[in-house]
């Protein structure tokens, strides 16, 4: 069966950087279908020649054009005409029985015209998943507009259909955090308010806004990273074990478990970087935040009394996305070694850049003394992979194009999110302009009595 992959927004940022390298490291590993066309739409002017050209300024490896350069085709598309996705489906429709996949890498204020294009042209029939529709985030500005995106999708396409791309999901410790909760009994053991007295979920970048002011400056901190990114490894860390092991078992946990996410307003900390406001395209009198530290708790059976620490923002000490779990004191550890300096366990979850994990515990310091030290064990997970390492935008593209949608957000995840965000939204925290990372660590061991930089 041919595959018609069709980029919507091909001359944008995300194609060259992301969409276009993925699919050339999934062709050369031969997990592209054989029989794919991936189909460039844009409302710009071009030949598939003139696109190339550009598309070589734009790539950060040409050779990763070479290796598909024999399937893409260019469609100019005035995303207003219906007589240009009359044209589209001629083109689409060449092959019967073919699959569909449609991606925008557009803004939300296209998904409708786009969505109503595609299927007054008969590219796809609600409830038939030979055709889908993905997009990335923002999922909306607040619950109100997702709500509004999300009606809009549905008169098109069903549930089953729309895959919501949060490519932190694609990430290889992302993925790897069930099967190490739930495939080792160590961990899940003790993966509960027992044994465990904090966590926190960090993703700190050392840039500014860079030249996406236009878009971060009407979404801010909250929005672009907690909403989604922080609160999606939240729930996979604070579910349940999952009936089955699969898009339908997961999904569901994750709902579950973000149901009983709660934030009192006085636990949040909202900043914004000395120097944002002379960025590039944002407001002098902007107060959007760039940095969010917020403490929060999950109130079910497992997780009582353990509070979640969320931590992000621009203009931070280093670029790093972890998970910290901290233990407990072994009580019965410090009355036995009354006079030794023994630390607490913690597991280490880290993300990006580098990908592992680390444990802390206590040994023995060798030699005759007693002396008790903190040691590390640390799993390099970059260093057991031969080869180059998978993108999250190859798992994500090739689950697309399967059908498998464990790794997509499922619309109740995004709308008890959503209720979440605009609850904090609501009360609006006062704004923090920090100058250095010194003064917002003060600022958060004021509010959360925790350091979490």
């Amino acid at each position: 069966m041919r595959t018609y992959f069709a980029i919507f927004g091909a001359t944008g940022n995300l194609t060259f950087k992301k969409l276009l390298p993925a699919f050339a490291a999934l062709r050369t590993q031969g997990l592209l279908p054989e029989d794919t066309k991936i189909v460039l739409v844009a409302r710009s002017s071009h030949t598939i020649e003139s696109y190339l050209e550009m598309a070589k300024t734009q790539m950060k490896d040409q050779r990763d054009l070479d290796k598909i350069v024999d399937l893409l085709e260019y469609f100019q598309l005035d995303f207003a005409s219906n007589a240009g996705y009359a044209s589209l489906g001629e083109l689409l429709n060449q092959t019967p029985n073919s699959k569909k996949v449609f991606y925008l890498a557009v803004g939300p204020e296209l998904f409708a015209r786009i969505a109503e294009g595609i299927s007054s042209a008969g590219l796809v029939k609600k409830g038939n998943d030979s055709g889908r529709i993905a997009f990335e985030k923002p999922f909306g500005d607040d619950l109100e507009s997702a709500q509004a995106i999300n009606a809009m999708l549905w008169q098109f396409f069903d549930e089953s259909q729309i895959y919501r791309v949060d490519h932190y999901l694609g990430k290889e410790m992302i993925q790897n955090i069930l099967v190490m909760r739930f495939a080792n009994r160590l961990f899940e053991n003790n993966w509960n308010h027992l044994s465990i007295e904090k966590v926190s979920i960090i993703a700190k970048e050392t840039e500014g806004v860079m030249n996406r002011g236009n878009y971060y400056d009407k979404a801010g901190a909250l929005k672009d990273m907690i909403q989604s990114h922080l609160m999606q490894m939240g729930a996979l860390v604070a579910m349940e074990a999952p009936l089955t092991y699969d898009e339908a078992g997961i999904r569901e946990q994750k709902v579950e478990v973000l149901n009983y996410l709660t934030v009192q307003p006085k636990h949040v900390l909202f900043g914004q970087y000395h120097g944002y406001l002379q960025e590039k395209n944002i407001p002098s009198d902007s107060q959007t935040e760039t940095f969010v530290a917020m403490k929060a708790f999950f109130n079910t059976p497992r997780w009582y009394g353990v509070p979640f620490y969320f931590l992000t923002g621009k203009k931070l000490n280093e670029k790093v996305s972890e998970i910290r779990i901290d233990f407990k004191h072994n009580a019965n550890a410090q009355a036995l070694w009354p006079n030794q300096p023994i630390l607490k366990n913690q597991l280490i979850i880290r993300v990006a850049p580098e990908e592992g994990v680390t444990v802390r515990m206590n040994v023995k310091e060798p030699g005759l003394s007693d002396h008790i030290n903190s040691m590390k064990l640390d799993y390099c997970h970059d260093c057991n992979y031969v080869g180059n390492k998978p993108e999250a935008y190859e798992r994500l593209l090739l689950d697309l194009m399967r059908g498998v949608s464990t790794l997509f957000t499922r619309w109740d995840e995004i709308e008890t999110a959503w209720q979440v965000v605009d609850a904090i939204k609501k009360q609006a925290p006062v704004l923090m302009v920090y100058e250095s990372v010194q003064d917002l660590s003060l600022k958060i061991k004021k509010l959360l009595k925790e350091d979490l930089l």
